[in-house]
């Protein structure tokens, strides 16, 4: 049960992760159209649709996939630290998630007075960029280890805790459907045990992570 709950926890940050993806081109695409366009209808109903699926579909898709992610990368052998390919990623989900909730939603929320602005329309596009950069890290798995000389690995999480994150993201998608806008108090939550908790858990096994 571990094993499966694990597999469906990597399912889940796949889906949401092409999910982020497929969503922020969307947006890059209709606040391109609002750009564009001379007629003021057009711009008003793209950008109106543009900051419907950024609350609706893209925010909680981007709070569940770093949620996975963080997930993944603490309750598995392969750790925060320990592989360049996973502290790439990281440091790449926080950037992207801070600049989308203290830059790209605030401008997305100005743009539906004022109209799309090229900024919004590149940001979004860079935001798409990222994460298929972050698909083929995850694929491709370069730069080996952080510290060569060192050889543990990060301890494995419980099956509750992959678990409780299956059932908290799909929880958190459907809220963020009914509500219009995410709600990710599950995954702070989530997030929280699991790094509080980690410490207890039993060690790492030695050797290459048998799941990403």
């Amino acid at each position: 049960m571990n094993r499966r709950w694990r597999q469906l926890t990597v399912w889940l940050h796949i889906l949401t992760s092409v999910g982020w993806m497929a969503q922020a081109m969307a947006l890059c695409v209709l606040l391109a159209v609002g750009l564009a366009t001379d007629d003021v209808v057009v711009r008003d109903a793209a950008t109106a649709m543009a900051h419907r699926i950024d609350g609706r579909l893209l925010a909680p898709m981007a709070g569940v996939s770093v949620c996975t992610g963080i997930v993944l990368a603490a309750a598995t052998p392969w750790g925060f630290f320990l592989h360049w390919w996973v502290l790439t990623k990281f440091t790449i989900s926080m950037i992207q998630v801070y600049a989308g909730i203290f830059v790209l939603s605030p401008a997305l929320t100005g743009s539906l007075t004022g109209g799309p602005s090229l900024g919004l329309v590149i940001g979004t596009a860079l935001m798409a960029g990222a994460i298929a950069f972050q698909g083929w890290v995850s694929i491709r798995k370069p730069w080996g280890r952080v510290r060569r000389a060192q050889r543990g690995t990060a301890p494995t999480g419980p099956g509750w805790i992959f678990a409780a994150t299956v059932l908290g993201g799909v929880a958190e998608l459907s809220i963020a459907l009914v509500l219009g806008h995410p709600l990710p108090l599950l995954s702070v939550i989530l997030i929280v045990l699991v790094l509080v908790s980690r410490r207890r858990w039993p060690g790492g096994r030695r050797g290459r992570p048998a799941a990403a």
